[in-house]
Protein backbone atom coordinates (compact mmCIF):
# COMPACT_ATOMS: atom_id res chain seq x y z
CA UNK A 1 0.00 0.00 0.00
CA UNK A 2 2.95 2.15 0.79
CA UNK A 3 4.60 1.72 -2.57
CA UNK A 4 1.33 2.90 -4.27
CA UNK A 5 0.94 5.88 -1.91
CA UNK A 6 4.45 6.99 -3.14
CA UNK A 7 3.39 6.58 -7.16
CA UNK A 8 0.36 8.48 -6.75
CA UNK A 9 2.27 11.25 -4.88
CA UNK A 10 5.25 11.19 -7.67
CA UNK A 11 2.46 11.26 -10.45
CA UNK A 12 0.97 14.14 -8.53
CA UNK A 13 4.13 15.89 -8.61
CA UNK A 14 4.68 15.07 -12.54
CA UNK A 15 1.62 16.19 -13.66
CA UNK A 16 1.94 19.32 -11.59
CA UNK A 17 5.19 19.88 -13.53
CA UNK A 18 4.16 19.03 -16.82
CA UNK A 19 0.42 19.98 -17.58
CA UNK A 20 -1.01 22.97 -16.97
CA UNK A 21 -4.86 21.88 -16.02
CA UNK A 22 -7.69 22.00 -17.39
CA UNK A 23 -5.83 19.43 -20.15
CA UNK A 24 -6.57 17.05 -22.58
CA UNK A 25 -5.23 13.33 -20.34
CA UNK A 26 -5.04 9.92 -21.95
CA UNK A 27 -5.86 7.09 -19.56
CA UNK A 28 -4.59 3.86 -20.96
CA UNK A 29 -5.92 0.09 -19.15
CA UNK A 30 -5.93 -3.32 -20.36
CA UNK A 31 -9.11 -5.59 -19.32
CA UNK A 32 -10.04 -9.08 -19.06
CA UNK A 33 -12.05 -9.32 -22.58
CA UNK A 34 -15.69 -9.43 -20.18
CA UNK A 35 -18.21 -7.17 -21.41
CA UNK A 36 -19.23 -6.07 -17.82
CA UNK A 37 -15.17 -5.32 -16.94
CA UNK A 38 -15.37 -3.20 -20.18
CA UNK A 39 -18.50 -1.45 -18.91
CA UNK A 40 -17.14 -0.74 -15.61
CA UNK A 41 -14.19 0.81 -17.24
CA UNK A 42 -16.17 2.56 -19.31
CA UNK A 43 -18.55 3.83 -16.78
CA UNK A 44 -15.88 5.76 -14.87
CA UNK A 45 -14.95 8.09 -17.64
CA UNK A 46 -19.06 8.56 -18.91
CA UNK A 47 -19.40 11.60 -18.35
CA UNK A 48 -17.04 14.96 -19.42
CA UNK A 49 -17.17 14.16 -23.03
CA UNK A 50 -14.61 11.44 -23.33
CA UNK A 51 -13.71 9.24 -26.47
CA UNK A 52 -13.70 6.19 -25.64
CA UNK A 53 -11.65 3.38 -27.89
CA UNK A 54 -11.13 -0.51 -27.15
CA UNK A 55 -9.39 -2.85 -29.22
CA UNK A 56 -8.93 -6.73 -28.63
CA UNK A 57 -5.94 -8.52 -28.21
CA UNK A 58 -5.05 -10.87 -30.81
CA UNK A 59 -5.98 -13.91 -28.51
CA UNK A 60 -9.03 -12.15 -27.32
CA UNK A 61 -8.25 -12.82 -23.82
CA UNK A 62 -7.44 -8.94 -23.02
CA UNK A 63 -8.96 -5.49 -23.97
CA UNK A 64 -7.42 -2.41 -24.27
CA UNK A 65 -8.97 0.88 -23.27
CA UNK A 66 -8.00 4.22 -24.06
CA UNK A 67 -9.71 6.76 -22.83
CA UNK A 68 -9.23 10.56 -24.15
CA UNK A 69 -10.82 13.38 -21.40
CA UNK A 70 -9.87 16.54 -20.40
CA UNK A 71 -9.00 16.50 -16.42
CA UNK A 72 -9.62 19.54 -14.35
CA UNK A 73 -6.44 18.50 -11.69
CA UNK A 74 -4.10 15.88 -11.11
CA UNK A 75 -6.18 15.51 -8.22
CA UNK A 76 -8.98 14.58 -10.55
CA UNK A 77 -6.70 12.11 -12.64
CA UNK A 78 -5.33 9.97 -9.94
CA UNK A 79 -9.14 10.10 -8.35
CA UNK A 80 -10.02 8.78 -11.74
CA UNK A 81 -6.88 6.07 -11.72
CA UNK A 82 -7.94 5.40 -7.86
CA UNK A 83 -11.49 4.31 -8.98
CA UNK A 84 -10.40 2.35 -11.67
CA UNK A 85 -7.83 0.39 -9.10
CA UNK A 86 -11.26 -1.18 -7.54
CA UNK A 87 -12.03 -3.06 -11.43
CA UNK A 88 -10.94 -7.21 -10.65
CA UNK A 89 -8.26 -7.86 -13.43
CA UNK A 90 -7.28 -3.87 -14.20
CA UNK A 91 -4.00 -2.80 -15.35
CA UNK A 92 -3.10 0.68 -15.84
CA UNK A 93 -0.71 1.88 -18.36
Amino acid sequence: MKKKEEFYKKLKTNLNETTVFPSKYLFKFIVPSDKIKINQVEELFNSGGAVINTKASKTGKFTSVSIHIIMKSADAVIEKYRAAEKIEGIISL
